[in-house]
């Protein structure tokens, strides 16, 4: 991994630890100081010229503070002469702000992108964005990766008798899908209304979950409302055991509360994206820093991010090259 250097904000250095441990190199020192107006500066303690960057920095709680800081340490590569700058962003927050569904109202997720292009990011490596059309928002390359993999070799240890993934609504069904097909099990899904950020009303469940045991699978797990109010129709309709899954764990507000009360779900299962609260009993967190660091490796040395995904999702990798054509 010669002429590779890795950088980290304050959001998640253990998993920037995690990655470099796997690539068997030492993350490089940032200092990040705050002036007497608040104002925030980043120094990079490393030389970074001519020389392939990575800043490691979900966007995490608290989300300006941290995207700032990311902008910052991306602008300060730049300034030195950086090869090559890579935002390593396992958890994109604002790609939840991916369209206009009121009047008035700004598209966060194409604004952040644009932030990060002008402070001058070259690649954006990423994990589960909330929506597809995220991608897009960005005008330079994106490696998008997939925890489900690694989600579905955690499972496949167990029994899977009478279970069922289930998607908390129809937007998430496809990856439900990709995860039951893994598994080699049936697929449900709610359906979904939004009735503000921490509130939501799922009336119906489409699929069979009556006597079965269901995978609750989501992308991203906040308040977890859409998470209990999935629970609690899955009960009206008959399953009988909950175990609840997502790549992103935020957990805000009083959601462990919430979820660790619910007698119905026996497990929750995230990955290290982010931070994983202290306190909350009986959760099981996945790691793909081994992901994120292979993915590295493949970058750095002009290789394909996509095979890593050969067998777990067929749209995140390439297409099968017809016989003969080479």
């Amino acid at each position: 991994m010669k002429g590779i250097v890795v950088f980290s904000g304050s959001a998640h250095e253990k998993f920037a630890d995690e990655v470099c441990a796997k690539l068997s190199i030492r993350r490089s020192g940032v200092k990040i100081s705050r002036f007497s107006n608040d104002c925030l500066q980043a120094q990079l303690l490393a030389n970074c010229r001519q020389r392939d960057v990575y800043i490691v920095q979900p966007l995490v709680p608290p989300t300006q503070e941290h995207l700032m800081e990311l902008l910052l340490m991306v602008d300060a590569a730049r300034g030195a002469s950086a090869r090559q700058i890579t935002a390593v962003m396992p958890h994109y927050a604002y790609a939840r702000s991916d369209k206009k569904d009121a009047s008035r109202i700004s598209i966060g997720g194409r604004l952040v992108a644009d932030l990060l292009t002008t402070a001058g990011v070259d690649r954006v490596l990423t994990m589960a964005l909330h929506a597809p059309q995220v991608h897009g928002f960005f005008s330079v390359p994106v490696d998008h990766l997939t925890a489900l993999g690694v989600i579905a070799e955690h499972y496949r240890g167990r029994d899977l008798t009478d279970c069922v993934v289930v998607s908390p609504d129809l937007g998430n069904a496809k990856q439900a899908t990709l995860l039951a097909r893994l598994l080699d099990l049936p697929v449900a899904a709610g359906s979904k209304q939004r009735m503000a950020d921490d509130k939501v009303v799922i009336d119906s469940i489409v699929g069979d979950v009556a006597g079965k045991r269901a995978i609750v699978l989501d992308d991203e797990i906040a308040t977890g409302g859409s998470i209990l109010e999935i629970v609690n129709r899955l009960g009206d309709f008959g399953a009988k055991e909950i175990s609840v899954a997502c790549t992103h764990g935020l957990f805000t507000g009083n959601a462990v509360e919430k979820l660790a009360s619910a007698p119905q779900i026996k497990e929750v299962v995230t990955t290290n994206t982010v931070p994983a609260p202290r306190d909350f009993p009986g959760l099981t967190v996945l790691s793909v820093a081994g992901l994120f660091a292979d993915a590295i490796d493949r970058i750095h040395n002009g290789r394909s991010v996509s095979k890593l995904f050969n067998n777990v999702d067929p749209s995140h990798a390439p297409p099968p090259v017809p016989e003969g054509l080479f």
